[in-house]
Protein backbone atom coordinates (compact mmCIF):
# COMPACT_ATOMS: atom_id res chain seq x y z
CA UNK A 1 0.00 0.00 0.00
CA UNK A 2 1.43 3.38 -0.99
CA UNK A 3 2.10 6.04 1.63
CA UNK A 4 -0.51 8.49 0.28
CA UNK A 5 -2.92 6.16 -1.48
CA UNK A 6 -5.56 6.32 1.33
CA UNK A 7 -5.48 9.89 2.72
CA UNK A 8 -9.04 9.46 3.99
CA UNK A 9 -7.79 6.90 6.53
CA UNK A 10 -5.25 9.35 7.94
CA UNK A 11 -7.86 12.10 8.09
CA UNK A 12 -10.29 9.78 9.88
CA UNK A 13 -7.71 8.89 12.52
CA UNK A 14 -6.85 12.55 13.07
CA UNK A 15 -10.55 13.46 13.34
CA UNK A 16 -11.13 10.74 15.91
CA UNK A 17 -8.16 11.97 17.93
CA UNK A 18 -9.52 15.53 17.90
CA UNK A 19 -13.02 14.41 18.89
CA UNK A 20 -11.65 12.28 21.73
CA UNK A 21 -9.44 15.10 23.03
CA UNK A 22 -12.19 17.72 22.85
CA UNK A 23 -15.17 15.68 23.94
CA UNK A 24 -13.79 13.23 26.45
CA UNK A 25 -14.46 15.54 29.46
CA UNK A 26 -17.59 17.32 28.26
CA UNK A 27 -20.30 17.80 30.86
CA UNK A 28 -17.95 17.27 33.83
CA UNK A 29 -17.46 19.82 36.61
CA UNK A 30 -14.34 18.19 38.03
CA UNK A 31 -10.85 19.38 37.14
CA UNK A 32 -9.60 18.14 33.74
CA UNK A 33 -6.09 18.47 32.34
CA UNK A 34 -5.65 18.67 28.56
CA UNK A 35 -2.24 18.76 26.87
CA UNK A 36 -1.59 20.26 23.43
CA UNK A 37 1.79 19.75 21.67
CA UNK A 38 3.16 22.65 19.65
CA UNK A 39 6.68 22.55 18.23
CA UNK A 40 7.72 19.96 20.83
CA UNK A 41 6.45 22.23 23.68
CA UNK A 42 3.57 21.02 25.90
CA UNK A 43 1.03 23.59 27.11
CA UNK A 44 -1.36 22.53 29.97
CA UNK A 45 -4.77 24.07 30.48
CA UNK A 46 -6.89 23.41 33.58
CA UNK A 47 -10.65 23.63 33.84
CA UNK A 48 -11.87 24.84 37.24
CA UNK A 49 -14.53 22.98 39.17
CA UNK A 50 -17.89 24.55 39.95
CA UNK A 51 -16.79 24.81 43.59
CA UNK A 52 -13.58 26.67 42.74
CA UNK A 53 -15.49 29.06 40.49
CA UNK A 54 -18.07 29.64 43.26
CA UNK A 55 -15.29 30.55 45.70
CA UNK A 56 -13.94 33.06 43.20
CA UNK A 57 -17.31 34.63 42.40
CA UNK A 58 -18.99 34.06 45.79
CA UNK A 59 -21.90 32.16 44.28
CA UNK A 60 -22.84 28.93 42.50
CA UNK A 61 -24.18 29.63 39.03
CA UNK A 62 -26.23 27.69 38.12
CA UNK A 63 -27.49 27.03 41.68
CA UNK A 64 -26.69 23.76 43.42
CA UNK A 65 -28.92 21.60 45.62
CA UNK A 66 -27.95 19.88 48.86
CA UNK A 67 -29.52 18.16 51.86
CA UNK A 68 -28.98 18.90 55.55
CA UNK A 69 -30.83 18.88 58.89
CA UNK A 70 -32.62 21.92 60.34
CA UNK A 71 -34.51 22.47 63.59
CA UNK A 72 -37.89 24.28 63.54
CA UNK A 73 -37.63 28.06 63.89
CA UNK A 74 -39.95 30.89 64.76
CA UNK A 75 -41.44 32.02 61.46
CA UNK A 76 -43.10 35.40 60.91
CA UNK A 77 -44.31 37.37 57.90
CA UNK A 78 -46.01 34.26 56.52
CA UNK A 79 -42.75 32.32 56.18
CA UNK A 80 -42.65 28.53 56.45
CA UNK A 81 -39.89 25.96 56.71
CA UNK A 82 -40.19 25.41 52.95
CA UNK A 83 -40.30 29.11 52.01
CA UNK A 84 -38.60 31.63 54.26
CA UNK A 85 -36.39 34.68 54.20
CA UNK A 86 -33.24 32.69 54.90
CA UNK A 87 -33.73 30.21 52.07
CA UNK A 88 -34.61 32.97 49.62
CA UNK A 89 -31.47 34.83 50.69
CA UNK A 90 -29.35 31.68 50.39
CA UNK A 91 -30.49 31.07 46.82
CA UNK A 92 -30.11 34.67 45.71
CA UNK A 93 -26.79 35.34 47.47
CA UNK A 94 -24.98 32.00 47.32
CA UNK A 95 -26.78 30.01 44.63
CA UNK A 96 -27.68 27.22 47.06
CA UNK A 97 -31.01 25.55 47.82
CA UNK A 98 -32.40 22.64 49.80
CA UNK A 99 -33.22 19.21 48.49
CA UNK A 100 -34.40 16.34 50.74
CA UNK A 101 -33.51 18.27 53.90
CA UNK A 102 -34.64 16.78 57.22
CA UNK A 103 -36.79 18.89 59.56
CA UNK A 104 -36.93 17.05 62.92
CA UNK A 105 -39.00 18.58 65.70
CA UNK A 106 -36.22 18.48 68.32
CA UNK A 107 -32.60 17.56 68.96
CA UNK A 108 -33.65 14.24 70.48
CA UNK A 109 -35.70 13.40 67.38
CA UNK A 110 -32.77 14.40 65.17
CA UNK A 111 -30.42 12.08 67.05
CA UNK A 112 -32.96 9.27 66.98
CA UNK A 113 -33.42 9.67 63.22
CA UNK A 114 -29.66 9.68 62.69
CA UNK A 115 -29.16 6.54 64.74
CA UNK A 116 -31.97 4.74 62.90
CA UNK A 117 -30.48 5.77 59.55
CA UNK A 118 -27.02 4.59 60.61
CA UNK A 119 -28.39 1.25 61.76
CA UNK A 120 -30.38 0.67 58.56
CA UNK A 121 -27.62 1.89 56.26
CA UNK A 122 -29.80 4.69 54.91
CA UNK A 123 -28.00 7.47 53.05
CA UNK A 124 -27.52 10.45 55.35
CA UNK A 125 -27.77 14.13 54.31
CA UNK A 126 -24.90 15.94 52.61
CA UNK A 127 -24.24 18.15 55.65
CA UNK A 128 -25.03 16.89 59.16
CA UNK A 129 -24.85 19.29 62.13
CA UNK A 130 -23.57 17.65 65.31
CA UNK A 131 -23.55 18.99 68.86
CA UNK A 132 -20.48 18.90 71.09
CA UNK A 133 -21.50 15.42 72.28
CA UNK A 134 -18.68 13.16 70.98
CA UNK A 135 -20.89 10.05 70.94
CA UNK A 136 -22.79 11.05 67.81
CA UNK A 137 -19.60 12.17 66.07
CA UNK A 138 -18.06 8.74 66.63
CA UNK A 139 -21.20 6.94 65.45
CA UNK A 140 -21.23 8.99 62.26
CA UNK A 141 -17.53 8.35 61.63
CA UNK A 142 -18.12 4.64 62.18
CA UNK A 143 -20.91 4.71 59.59
CA UNK A 144 -18.29 5.23 56.90
CA UNK A 145 -20.42 7.87 55.19
CA UNK A 146 -18.40 10.96 56.07
CA UNK A 147 -15.27 12.68 54.82
CA UNK A 148 -12.15 13.56 56.71
CA UNK A 149 -12.08 17.31 56.11
CA UNK A 150 -8.36 18.07 56.47
CA UNK A 151 -7.84 18.99 52.81
CA UNK A 152 -11.17 20.79 52.47
CA UNK A 153 -10.44 22.84 55.59
CA UNK A 154 -7.00 23.83 54.39
CA UNK A 155 -8.29 24.79 50.95
CA UNK A 156 -11.60 26.47 51.76
CA UNK A 157 -11.86 27.61 55.41
CA UNK A 158 -11.59 31.37 55.82
CA UNK A 159 -8.90 33.07 57.89
CA UNK A 160 -11.07 33.58 60.98
CA UNK A 161 -11.74 29.88 61.23
CA UNK A 162 -8.16 28.89 60.46
CA UNK A 163 -6.66 31.36 62.92
CA UNK A 164 -8.89 30.23 65.77
CA UNK A 165 -8.19 26.56 65.10
CA UNK A 166 -4.45 27.24 65.03
CA UNK A 167 -4.65 29.12 68.34
CA UNK A 168 -6.81 26.45 69.99
CA UNK A 169 -5.71 23.06 68.62
CA UNK A 170 -7.63 21.27 71.37
CA UNK A 171 -10.87 22.13 69.57
CA UNK A 172 -10.05 19.30 67.14
CA UNK A 173 -9.79 16.63 69.84
CA UNK A 174 -13.46 15.52 69.79
CA UNK A 175 -13.41 15.38 65.99
CA UNK A 176 -10.18 13.44 65.40
CA UNK A 177 -9.84 9.77 64.48
CA UNK A 178 -6.61 8.09 63.40
CA UNK A 179 -4.99 11.47 62.88
CA UNK A 180 -7.76 12.76 60.60
CA UNK A 181 -10.29 15.51 61.34
CA UNK A 182 -13.93 14.79 60.54
CA UNK A 183 -15.94 17.83 61.68
CA UNK A 184 -15.91 21.46 60.59
CA UNK A 185 -16.00 23.50 63.84
CA UNK A 186 -18.83 26.00 64.29
CA UNK A 187 -17.44 28.87 66.35
CA UNK A 188 -18.77 30.25 69.64
CA UNK A 189 -17.82 33.21 71.82
CA UNK A 190 -14.93 32.35 74.11
CA UNK A 191 -14.71 33.29 77.81
CA UNK A 192 -18.43 34.07 77.94
CA UNK A 193 -19.02 31.53 80.72
CA UNK A 194 -15.81 31.97 82.68
CA UNK A 195 -16.73 32.66 86.33
CA UNK A 196 -16.19 35.69 88.51
CA UNK A 197 -17.46 36.35 92.03
CA UNK A 198 -20.53 38.59 92.12
CA UNK A 199 -20.57 40.41 95.47
CA UNK A 200 -23.20 42.64 97.03
CA UNK A 201 -21.49 45.95 96.33
CA UNK A 202 -23.81 47.92 98.62
CA UNK A 203 -22.72 45.66 101.50
CA UNK A 204 -19.06 46.10 100.51
CA UNK A 205 -19.44 49.88 100.56
CA UNK A 206 -21.36 50.06 103.84
CA UNK A 207 -18.81 47.81 105.55
CA UNK A 208 -15.91 49.69 103.92
CA UNK A 209 -14.43 46.43 102.60
CA UNK A 210 -11.71 46.08 100.01
CA UNK A 211 -11.68 43.60 97.14
CA UNK A 212 -10.71 40.15 98.47
CA UNK A 213 -7.58 38.95 96.67
CA UNK A 214 -7.11 35.72 98.64
CA UNK A 215 -9.35 33.05 100.10
CA UNK A 216 -8.41 34.30 103.57
CA UNK A 217 -9.57 37.81 102.68
CA UNK A 218 -12.78 36.42 101.18
CA UNK A 219 -13.45 34.68 104.50
CA UNK A 220 -13.23 38.04 106.25
CA UNK A 221 -15.75 39.48 103.81
CA UNK A 222 -18.15 36.56 104.30
CA UNK A 223 -17.83 36.80 108.07
CA UNK A 224 -18.69 40.53 107.94
CA UNK A 225 -21.64 39.84 105.63
CA UNK A 226 -22.99 37.29 108.10
CA UNK A 227 -22.21 38.75 111.50
CA UNK A 228 -22.27 42.50 110.78
CA UNK A 229 -24.89 42.53 108.06
CA UNK A 230 -25.46 46.08 106.75
CA UNK A 231 -29.16 45.38 106.11
CA UNK A 232 -29.63 44.42 109.73
CA UNK A 233 -30.25 40.74 109.03
CA UNK A 234 -29.60 38.40 111.95
CA UNK A 235 -26.62 36.05 111.48
CA UNK A 236 -28.89 33.02 111.20
CA UNK A 237 -30.67 34.70 108.25
CA UNK A 238 -27.54 35.22 106.15
CA UNK A 239 -25.58 32.52 104.33
CA UNK A 240 -22.95 34.52 102.46
CA UNK A 241 -21.92 32.04 99.74
CA UNK A 242 -24.61 30.87 97.28
CA UNK A 243 -23.57 27.51 95.78
CA UNK A 244 -25.11 24.33 94.38
CA UNK A 245 -24.09 20.94 95.76
CA UNK A 246 -26.90 18.92 94.20
CA UNK A 247 -25.11 17.63 91.10
CA UNK A 248 -21.97 18.82 89.43
CA UNK A 249 -20.05 21.43 91.42
CA UNK A 250 -18.00 22.39 88.35
CA UNK A 251 -21.00 24.01 86.71
CA UNK A 252 -22.37 27.23 85.20
CA UNK A 253 -23.55 29.13 88.32
CA UNK A 254 -23.03 28.64 92.03
CA UNK A 255 -19.95 26.65 91.04
CA UNK A 256 -16.97 25.71 93.20
CA UNK A 257 -14.27 25.32 90.53
CA UNK A 258 -12.66 28.59 91.67
CA UNK A 259 -12.26 27.27 95.25
CA UNK A 260 -10.72 23.98 94.14
CA UNK A 261 -8.55 26.05 91.79
CA UNK A 262 -7.22 27.92 94.82
CA UNK A 263 -5.75 24.60 95.96
CA UNK A 264 -4.23 23.58 92.64
CA UNK A 265 -6.90 21.49 90.93
CA UNK A 266 -10.25 21.74 89.14
CA UNK A 267 -12.74 19.11 90.25
CA UNK A 268 -14.87 16.92 87.98
CA UNK A 269 -12.70 17.39 84.90
CA UNK A 270 -9.47 16.02 83.40
CA UNK A 271 -6.51 18.33 83.94
CA UNK A 272 -2.88 18.11 82.88
CA UNK A 273 -0.47 17.11 85.63
CA UNK A 274 3.13 18.29 85.92
CA UNK A 275 4.27 15.66 83.40
CA UNK A 276 1.63 16.56 80.81
CA UNK A 277 -0.52 13.51 81.51
CA UNK A 278 -4.22 13.75 82.29
CA UNK A 279 -5.54 13.26 85.81
CA UNK A 280 -9.05 13.44 87.21
CA UNK A 281 -9.14 16.67 89.20
CA UNK A 282 -11.35 15.36 91.99
CA UNK A 283 -8.65 12.89 93.01
CA UNK A 284 -5.83 15.45 93.17
CA UNK A 285 -4.58 16.12 96.75
CA UNK A 286 -5.67 19.74 96.35
CA UNK A 287 -9.30 18.58 96.33
CA UNK A 288 -8.86 17.40 99.93
CA UNK A 289 -7.81 20.90 101.00
CA UNK A 290 -10.77 22.46 99.19
CA UNK A 291 -13.16 20.03 100.90
CA UNK A 292 -11.65 20.87 104.30
CA UNK A 293 -12.28 24.56 103.64
CA UNK A 294 -15.88 23.90 102.54
CA UNK A 295 -16.49 21.85 105.68
CA UNK A 296 -15.20 24.75 107.74
CA UNK A 297 -17.47 27.20 105.90
CA UNK A 298 -20.49 24.96 106.35
CA UNK A 299 -19.82 24.78 110.09
CA UNK A 300 -19.53 28.57 110.30
CA UNK A 301 -22.80 29.04 108.44
CA UNK A 302 -21.26 30.64 105.36
CA UNK A 303 -23.07 28.01 103.25
CA UNK A 304 -26.76 27.15 103.55
CA UNK A 305 -27.47 23.63 104.79
CA UNK A 306 -29.93 23.08 101.93
CA UNK A 307 -27.27 23.62 99.26
CA UNK A 308 -27.14 19.87 98.58
CA UNK A 309 -30.78 20.11 97.47
CA UNK A 310 -30.30 23.10 95.18
CA UNK A 311 -29.52 23.17 91.49
CA UNK A 312 -27.89 26.22 89.93
CA UNK A 313 -31.04 28.31 89.57
CA UNK A 314 -32.20 27.51 93.09
CA UNK A 315 -28.80 28.37 94.53
CA UNK A 316 -28.98 31.81 92.91
CA UNK A 317 -32.32 32.54 94.58
CA UNK A 318 -30.73 32.96 98.01
CA UNK A 319 -28.58 35.72 96.46
CA UNK A 320 -31.48 37.39 94.68
CA UNK A 321 -33.54 37.33 97.90
CA UNK A 322 -30.82 39.33 99.62
CA UNK A 323 -29.76 36.53 101.98
CA UNK A 324 -26.34 35.85 100.40
CA UNK A 325 -23.54 38.17 99.42
CA UNK A 326 -21.39 36.08 97.06
CA UNK A 327 -22.59 34.37 93.87
CA UNK A 328 -20.08 32.64 91.58
CA UNK A 329 -21.27 33.21 88.02
CA UNK A 330 -20.47 34.36 84.49
CA UNK A 331 -20.31 37.85 83.03
CA UNK A 332 -23.98 37.69 81.99
CA UNK A 333 -25.34 37.56 85.57
CA UNK A 334 -26.53 41.22 85.20
CA UNK A 335 -29.05 39.98 82.62
CA UNK A 336 -30.18 37.20 84.95
CA UNK A 337 -30.52 36.66 87.88
CA UNK A 338 -29.25 40.07 89.06
CA UNK A 339 -32.40 41.71 87.75
CA UNK A 340 -34.33 39.76 90.39
CA UNK A 341 -32.00 41.03 93.12
CA UNK A 342 -32.69 44.65 92.18
CA UNK A 343 -36.41 43.93 92.15
CA UNK A 344 -36.46 42.08 95.48
CA UNK A 345 -34.05 44.25 97.46
CA UNK A 346 -34.48 48.02 96.95
CA UNK A 347 -31.18 49.86 96.99
CA UNK A 348 -29.11 46.75 96.35
CA UNK A 349 -26.04 46.88 94.12
CA UNK A 350 -23.72 44.19 92.80
CA UNK A 351 -20.28 44.03 91.22
CA UNK A 352 -17.94 41.45 89.69
CA UNK A 353 -14.71 40.67 91.55
CA UNK A 354 -11.65 38.67 90.43
CA UNK A 355 -11.09 35.09 91.52
CA UNK A 356 -9.03 35.04 94.77
CA UNK A 357 -5.81 33.08 95.29
CA UNK A 358 -5.26 30.17 97.65
CA UNK A 359 -2.70 29.99 100.47
CA UNK A 360 0.10 29.03 98.05
CA UNK A 361 -0.88 31.62 95.46
CA UNK A 362 -2.77 29.19 93.21
CA UNK A 363 -5.70 30.59 91.21
CA UNK A 364 -7.80 28.54 88.84
CA UNK A 365 -11.21 28.20 87.24
CA UNK A 366 -12.70 25.99 84.59
CA UNK A 367 -12.57 27.11 80.98
CA UNK A 368 -16.02 26.58 79.56
CA UNK A 369 -15.14 26.05 75.91
CA UNK A 370 -12.51 26.37 73.20
CA UNK A 371 -14.71 28.59 71.10
CA UNK A 372 -16.72 25.79 69.51
CA UNK A 373 -20.51 25.62 69.67
CA UNK A 374 -21.11 22.59 67.47
CA UNK A 375 -19.78 21.12 64.23
CA UNK A 376 -20.72 20.04 60.72
CA UNK A 377 -19.93 16.70 59.10
CA UNK A 378 -19.76 16.30 55.32
CA UNK A 379 -21.09 13.23 53.53
CA UNK A 380 -18.51 11.62 51.25
CA UNK A 381 -21.22 11.39 48.55
CA UNK A 382 -22.00 15.12 48.67
CA UNK A 383 -21.70 16.51 45.14
CA UNK A 384 -20.35 19.80 46.46
CA UNK A 385 -18.58 19.10 49.79
CA UNK A 386 -17.01 22.55 49.74
CA UNK A 387 -20.41 24.30 49.74
CA UNK A 388 -20.75 24.39 53.52
CA UNK A 389 -17.46 26.31 53.70
CA UNK A 390 -18.70 28.87 51.16
CA UNK A 391 -21.83 29.31 53.28
CA UNK A 392 -20.10 29.55 56.66
CA UNK A 393 -17.32 31.79 55.36
CA UNK A 394 -19.95 34.23 54.13
CA UNK A 395 -21.61 34.35 57.55
CA UNK A 396 -18.31 34.92 59.33
CA UNK A 397 -17.18 37.57 56.86
CA UNK A 398 -20.44 39.49 56.58
CA UNK A 399 -22.82 38.83 59.48
CA UNK A 400 -20.61 38.11 62.51
CA UNK A 401 -19.30 41.68 62.64
CA UNK A 402 -20.99 43.74 59.91
CA UNK A 403 -19.46 46.98 58.74
CA UNK A 404 -21.09 50.40 58.90
CA UNK A 405 -23.05 50.90 55.71
CA UNK A 406 -23.20 47.20 54.82
CA UNK A 407 -26.47 45.52 53.95
CA UNK A 408 -26.32 43.77 57.35
CA UNK A 409 -25.58 46.90 59.39
CA UNK A 410 -28.86 46.66 61.32
CA UNK A 411 -29.46 42.93 61.12
CA UNK A 412 -30.04 40.04 58.78
CA UNK A 413 -33.34 40.97 57.16
CA UNK A 414 -35.49 44.09 57.24
CA UNK A 415 -38.93 43.38 58.59
CA UNK A 416 -37.66 40.39 60.56
CA UNK A 417 -34.88 41.18 63.06
CA UNK A 418 -34.80 44.91 62.30
CA UNK A 419 -37.08 47.51 60.75
CA UNK A 420 -37.65 51.21 60.26
CA UNK A 421 -39.78 52.52 63.13
CA UNK A 422 -40.63 56.23 63.37
CA UNK A 423 -38.13 56.87 60.59
CA UNK A 424 -35.23 55.21 62.39
CA UNK A 425 -33.70 51.72 61.96
CA UNK A 426 -34.04 49.59 65.07
CA UNK A 427 -33.54 46.01 66.20
CA UNK A 428 -35.56 46.52 69.40
CA UNK A 429 -38.05 43.67 69.24
CA UNK A 430 -40.50 45.58 71.45
CA UNK A 431 -40.87 48.13 68.66
CA UNK A 432 -41.25 45.69 65.76
CA UNK A 433 -44.74 44.29 65.17
CA UNK A 434 -43.66 40.87 63.94
CA UNK A 435 -40.19 40.11 65.22
CA UNK A 436 -37.95 37.10 64.74
CA UNK A 437 -34.19 36.77 64.98
CA UNK A 438 -34.41 32.98 64.73
CA UNK A 439 -33.35 32.11 61.20
CA UNK A 440 -32.71 28.59 59.89
CA UNK A 441 -28.98 29.17 59.45
CA UNK A 442 -27.35 25.90 58.45
CA UNK A 443 -24.62 26.45 61.02
CA UNK A 444 -26.44 28.57 63.57
CA UNK A 445 -25.57 32.27 63.89
CA UNK A 446 -21.99 33.26 63.01
CA UNK A 447 -19.75 34.29 65.90
CA UNK A 448 -16.15 35.44 65.98
CA UNK A 449 -14.87 33.87 69.23
CA UNK A 450 -13.03 36.85 70.76
CA UNK A 451 -15.37 39.58 69.55
CA UNK A 452 -17.96 39.60 72.34
CA UNK A 453 -15.62 39.93 75.32
CA UNK A 454 -13.26 42.30 73.52
CA UNK A 455 -16.20 44.56 72.76
CA UNK A 456 -17.38 44.59 76.38
CA UNK A 457 -13.87 45.45 77.56
CA UNK A 458 -13.76 48.40 75.15
CA UNK A 459 -17.07 49.64 76.53
CA UNK A 460 -15.82 49.19 80.11
CA UNK A 461 -12.77 51.31 79.21
CA UNK A 462 -15.05 54.13 78.09
CA UNK A 463 -14.34 53.76 74.37
CA UNK A 464 -17.33 54.92 72.34
CA UNK A 465 -18.93 52.16 70.24
CA UNK A 466 -18.33 52.55 66.51
CA UNK A 467 -19.32 49.38 64.69
CA UNK A 468 -22.90 48.06 64.51
CA UNK A 469 -21.89 45.16 66.75
CA UNK A 470 -20.38 47.45 69.38
CA UNK A 471 -23.44 49.69 69.33
CA UNK A 472 -25.67 46.67 69.82
CA UNK A 473 -23.71 45.53 72.90
CA UNK A 474 -23.69 49.08 74.27
CA UNK A 475 -27.47 49.22 73.95
CA UNK A 476 -28.40 45.80 75.28
CA UNK A 477 -25.63 44.97 77.79
CA UNK A 478 -25.43 46.61 81.20
CA UNK A 479 -22.34 48.47 82.48
CA UNK A 480 -21.94 45.81 85.19
CA UNK A 481 -21.74 43.30 82.37
CA UNK A 482 -19.03 45.33 80.61
CA UNK A 483 -16.96 45.57 83.78
CA UNK A 484 -17.27 41.85 84.57
CA UNK A 485 -15.88 41.06 81.11
CA UNK A 486 -12.86 43.19 81.95
CA UNK A 487 -12.39 41.18 85.15
CA UNK A 488 -12.55 37.91 83.21
CA UNK A 489 -10.10 39.09 80.58
CA UNK A 490 -7.66 40.27 83.26
CA UNK A 491 -7.40 36.68 84.51
CA UNK A 492 -7.12 34.70 81.29
CA UNK A 493 -4.11 32.75 82.55
CA UNK A 494 -6.05 31.13 85.42
CA UNK A 495 -8.37 29.10 83.20
CA UNK A 496 -7.97 25.32 83.23
CA UNK A 497 -9.02 23.34 80.18
CA UNK A 498 -10.91 20.06 80.48
CA UNK A 499 -8.70 17.99 78.18
CA UNK A 500 -10.91 14.92 77.87
CA UNK A 501 -13.57 15.64 75.26
CA UNK A 502 -13.92 12.20 73.72
CA UNK A 503 -16.66 9.59 73.98
CA UNK A 504 -16.86 7.48 77.12
CA UNK A 505 -14.04 4.95 77.32
CA UNK A 506 -14.88 1.22 77.70
CA UNK A 507 -14.36 1.23 81.47
CA UNK A 508 -16.25 4.52 81.80
CA UNK A 509 -19.30 2.89 80.25
CA UNK A 510 -19.39 0.19 82.92
CA UNK A 511 -17.92 1.97 85.95
CA UNK A 512 -18.28 5.76 85.69
CA UNK A 513 -21.77 6.16 87.16
CA UNK A 514 -20.78 4.29 90.33
CA UNK A 515 -17.54 6.25 90.63
CA UNK A 516 -19.36 9.57 90.27
CA UNK A 517 -21.97 8.54 92.82
CA UNK A 518 -19.23 7.62 95.28
CA UNK A 519 -17.51 10.96 94.65
CA UNK A 520 -20.64 13.03 95.22
CA UNK A 521 -21.63 11.15 98.37
CA UNK A 522 -18.14 11.28 99.88
CA UNK A 523 -17.59 14.96 99.07
CA UNK A 524 -20.96 16.06 100.43
CA UNK A 525 -20.51 14.06 103.63
CA UNK A 526 -17.11 15.67 104.17
CA UNK A 527 -18.57 19.14 103.53
CA UNK A 528 -21.44 18.50 105.95
CA UNK A 529 -19.12 17.09 108.63
CA UNK A 530 -20.54 13.58 108.41
CA UNK A 531 -17.15 12.17 107.43
CA UNK A 532 -13.68 13.33 108.47
CA UNK A 533 -11.59 15.09 105.85
CA UNK A 534 -9.12 12.18 105.86
CA UNK A 535 -11.82 9.94 104.35
CA UNK A 536 -10.85 11.63 101.08
CA UNK A 537 -7.73 9.40 100.99
CA UNK A 538 -9.86 6.27 101.24
CA UNK A 539 -12.13 7.59 98.50
CA UNK A 540 -9.18 8.09 96.14
CA UNK A 541 -7.81 4.59 96.82
CA UNK A 542 -11.23 3.03 96.19
CA UNK A 543 -11.74 5.20 93.10
CA UNK A 544 -8.52 3.92 91.57
CA UNK A 545 -9.11 0.25 92.43
CA UNK A 546 -12.74 0.27 91.28
CA UNK A 547 -11.98 1.32 87.73
CA UNK A 548 -10.54 4.81 88.04
CA UNK A 549 -6.97 3.74 87.39
CA UNK A 550 -7.99 1.89 84.23
CA UNK A 551 -10.12 4.84 83.11
CA UNK A 552 -7.16 7.16 83.62
CA UNK A 553 -5.07 4.94 81.36
CA UNK A 554 -7.81 4.88 78.71
CA UNK A 555 -8.25 8.65 78.88
CA UNK A 556 -4.52 9.17 78.40
CA UNK A 557 -4.43 6.71 75.51
CA UNK A 558 -7.22 8.69 73.85
CA UNK A 559 -5.46 12.00 74.56
CA UNK A 560 -2.24 10.80 72.94
CA UNK A 561 -4.16 9.58 69.89
CA UNK A 562 -5.75 12.98 69.21
CA UNK A 563 -2.99 15.36 70.31
CA UNK A 564 0.09 13.91 68.64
Amino acid sequence: MGKFKKPWLLLTIIALMVITACGGNSGQNETANNAVSTNNNTVSTTEKSAGEIAFETGKYDPPIEFSTILMPKKYVQGDTKEDNVHDRWMLETLGMKHKDTWYPASDSQKNQNLQLAITSGEKLPDFVPVSTDPVMTNQLIDSGQFLAIDELFEKYANQTLKDHAAKNPELWYPFTRDGKKYNMPILEYTDNDDPVLWLREDWMEKLNLQAPTTIAELEIVMDKFKNENPDGLAPDKVYPLAISLKGATNTWMGSLDWLFGAYGTIQEQWNKDADGNLEYGSTNPGAKLALAKLSEWMEKGYIHADSALWDEGKAAEIWTRGEAGVLPGANWVPDWPASDLLKNVPGSKYKAYPIPAGPDGDIGTKWQNSGVNSSMMINKDAEHPEAIFLYYNYLLDNLANPAVGSEYEYGFAKGYDWDIVDGQPTSNKDKIKEFSNEFPFLTGPARIPSLYMETLVKLADGIAPETPYEKLQAEFRKPENWYSAKVVMSQLDIRKQNYFTGAATPTMISKWNLLRQSEMETFNKIIYGQLPVDSFDEFVANWKSNGGEQITQEVNDWFKSVSQ
